[in-house]
């Protein structure tokens, strides 16, 4: 009898051990090799053809990757199409394809929703970072202003005067709502000043100026010198930076032949773009502050001391400086927007609400594995804490956090424009130093007319 029991007590404590074996595998199992591939690792492929200047292979990627042959419309938007759609019309319009970039951001705009950072209370902004990208995706405010600057570029590239006012419109809707949640901070300024070009086109001579106000709130942009001191001969209107501007710049001399105007945007770089992040637990609780909801304390039975969250990173940037001849004279680029920057600033006033999110979902997490590991107890200590790694692993393992951004939103605009002779004229523009690229146009200014080169390369 002794031996049987002997013998039996080795069958039962060779199972066990198999047990925990297996409960080890399971809890690896969940920890590296569980859950779906973030936005940003599938968007590889699109980034490097993108890096490389093979902006049709990035287009081309982007239709496989929303199911869309020859660039059509999705049939549905899912959680991912519509940002998808977004950087394509980006990619469109590097290719000089402004109506195809058009159609795509206006579609964008239809369908992506807002992250309303002005309203937050009960700290959904967070929660809404680690909805395992299951969620449609929100756009931040400096995305959705900046996505109403780039498609009014577009109706400018295009001659159509009637979309860029729409356009500017609403890009005035968001600049409006970011300029109640942060005073005094400005926004977007190129949008602003492609929006007093689009208005001063149409004589609609007091709007632009307000326009050109709100442009001159980032800083004194030269070449908006001229046209503001000609309406300033049309139009009362004489906001802060208006009168101030006057006041310390002199009026351009322009030929008065010259009844043409010319508009350049330059847009290169690409803005930062979010990717799973590590933080240890000290620093991160340091960070989110009171936007953490549980008690902390369970943590310390938790297996997992560090805190998974997006972060922004920076790609590298191929152009980092540009320059503009035209009729082979040289002409100055106004840097008219560092969106790159705006975008970093507004994910860092987010960053303790997201940082705060990932704690208190940790809390449930340990708490949670604490519970199963005090039953596995009950039986057998090695076991209790097998089955609590293996519980909070796999909780880890399928909890990620949304690193959607718009990739491809390059991360500086510039801007210049100018009144010239009714006639052809030549645009030489030097992306980087000298061995950067070189883009040319020639244009055909009417009388009373203008002419609109864009120049996207988010690389």
């Amino acid at each position: 009898m002794p031996g049987k029991t002997g013998l039996g007590g080795f069958a039962l404590k060779a199972r066990h051990t198999s047990w925990l074996r297996l409960c080890l595998g399971v809890t690896v199992l969940f920890y590296f090799g569980s859950g779906c591939a973030t936005y940003s690792d599938r968007m590889k492929v699109a980034q490097e053809q993108v890096k490389a200047g093979n902006y049709q292979a990035a287009v081309d990627d982007l239709n496989k990757f929303m199911g869309t042959p020859e660039g059509q419309l999705p049939d549905k938007f899912n959680s991912d199409t519509a940002l998808a759609v977004l950087e394509r019309a980006t990619l469109e319009q590097a290719l000089s394809e402004f109506q195809k970039s058009a159609r795509d951001f206006g579609a964008g705009d239809q369908e992506l929703q807002l992250l309303d950072i002005a309203n937050d209370t009960a700290g959904t902004i967070g929660k809404y970072f680690f909805s395992d990208s299951s969620t449609k995706y929100k756009a931040s405010p400096v995305e959705k202003l900046s996505l109403n600057g780039f498609n009014m570029m577009n109706y400018l590239a295009l001659g159509q005067m009637t979309g860029a006012s729409v356009e500017a419109r609403r890009f005035t809707v968001m600049r409006n709502y970011l300029n109640e949640f942060e005073p005094g901070h400005p926004h977007a300024a190129f949008g602003s000043y492609l929006a007093g070009f689009t208005f001063a086109q149409q004589g609609d001579y007091g709007r632009a100026m307000r326009y050109y106000d709100e442009a001159l709130q980032a800083g004194s942009l030269e070449s908006l010198r001229e046209p503001i001191s000609r309406l300033s001969k049309l139009t009362n209107y004489r906001g802060q930076y208006i009168q101030k501007f006057l006041d310390e710049h002199k009026a351009a001399a322009v030929p008065a032949d010259h009844t043409g105007s010319l508009i350049v945007a330059v847009n290169i770089g690409r803005v930062p773009y979010k990717v799973p992040e590590r933080m240890p637990i000290g620093a991160a609780i340091g960070i989110a502050g009171s936007y953490i909801s549980g008690n902390p304390a369970v943590l310390g039975y938790s297996a997992f001391k560090v805190v998974v969250y997006p972060e922004l990173v920076q790609p590298s940037s191929l152009y980092n400086k540009v320059s503009m001849k035209v009729d082979d004279r040289s002409a100055q680029l106004d840097l008219a927007t560092n969106l790159g920057v705006e975008i970093k600033n507004e994910y860092e006033n987010l960053k303790p609400k997201i940082i705060g999110a990932a704690i208190s979902r940790m809390i449930v997490r340990a708490a949670t594995a604490e519970g199963v590991r005090q039953a596995g107890n009950q039986q057998d200590a090695a076991l209790g804490w097998v089955l609590a790694l293996a519980t909070e692993a796999s909780m880890v393992a399928m909890d990620k956090p949304d690193t959607r951004s718009w990739m491809f939103l390059p991360d500086r605009v510039y801007l210049y424009q100018a009144r010239l002779k009714p006639g052809t004229h030549s645009i030489e523009i030097q992306l980087g130093g000298s061995n950067g690229s070189t883009v040319s146009h020639s244009v055909e200014i009417a009388p009373n007319g203008y002419a609109a080169v864009i120049v996207t390369a988010p690389r």
